[in-house]
């Protein structure tokens, strides 16, 4: 069948070749797993209907078997009531012959029953052995399924990204990032400029006030120098 055929060539594909392919490989897997379980249905009903023909086959060589039995049984008695005299010889043994052909047609059938039956249990035989193949056939694919899912899953995310970063200008990028870069630096120097105007914008007692309230190691040396002169004066 064509979709076992197609089967195997995804199975046999790359997965990225089988995305841009003409057929959804997925789609074709579930088409031909359904194909398969509508092909089991049909094998189990044909199945069952070989088995109960066998048992109508089975009974009927059982019946036969048992009217051979029966006919073989009464041209015994026939015998034994001529050999008594309670029956004529001569008619005693025309019935013991009718019941003696009778019982070998009875065989006969029997024979040929067994002949159709045992034919009937080797095409069973088969079919079963091809229902279980495929069962294990559906289950296979079925795995498959699941796997070839997953890899499509994982091939369409890894294509996306990779048609995102195909996409991506790195020059523009990296023009943004050196622009972005100059503007930190240059506000950094800004900010650096206002801190020099602020120093240089205080007054004469804002810059005493800042030396006597400072309590720093240079405050501290021009109070020692301060005290010094005051004594040499």
């Amino acid at each position: 069948m064509n979709i076992f055929k197609r089967l195997l060539t995804i199975g046999k594909a790359e997965i990225h070749s089988v995305i841009d392919s003409f057929e959804d490989p997925i789609n074709a897997t579930e088409q031909g797993i359904r194909e398969m379980r509508e092909q089991l249905t049909k094998s189990i009903e044909a199945l069952a209907q070989l088995k109960a023909l066998a048992i109508r086959k089975k009974n009927e060589a059982e019946a036969e078997e048992q009217t051979a039995n029966d006919y073989y049984n009464k041209a015994i008695i026939i015998v034994q009531k001529a050999e008594k005299g309670t029956v004529d010889a001569t008619e005693a043994d025309r019935l013991a012959k009718e019941a003696l052909k009778k019982q070998a047609s009875s065989l006969e059938n029997v024979r040929k029953l067994q002949v159709e039956l045992d034919k009937l249990h080797t095409e069973s035989d088969t079919m079963q052995g091809n229902i279980n193949y495929l069962k294990s056939d559906i289950a296979k694919w079925e795995n498959e399924l699941k796997t070839l899912k997953a890899r499509v899953q994982v091939s369409e995310a890894t294509k996306d990204i990779n048609q995102k970063m195909t996409q991506m200008n790195t020059g523009s990028a990296v023009s943004m990032l050196e622009k972005l870069k100059e503007r930190v630096v240059q506000q950094e120097t800004l900010a650096e400029a206002y801190a020099d105007l602020s120093k240089s914008g205080k007054t004469i007692d804002e810059e005493i006030d800042a030396v006597v309230n400072n309590n720093d190691t240079q405050a501290e040396e021009a109070l020692n120098k301060l005290k010094e002169t005051l004594k040499k004066g």
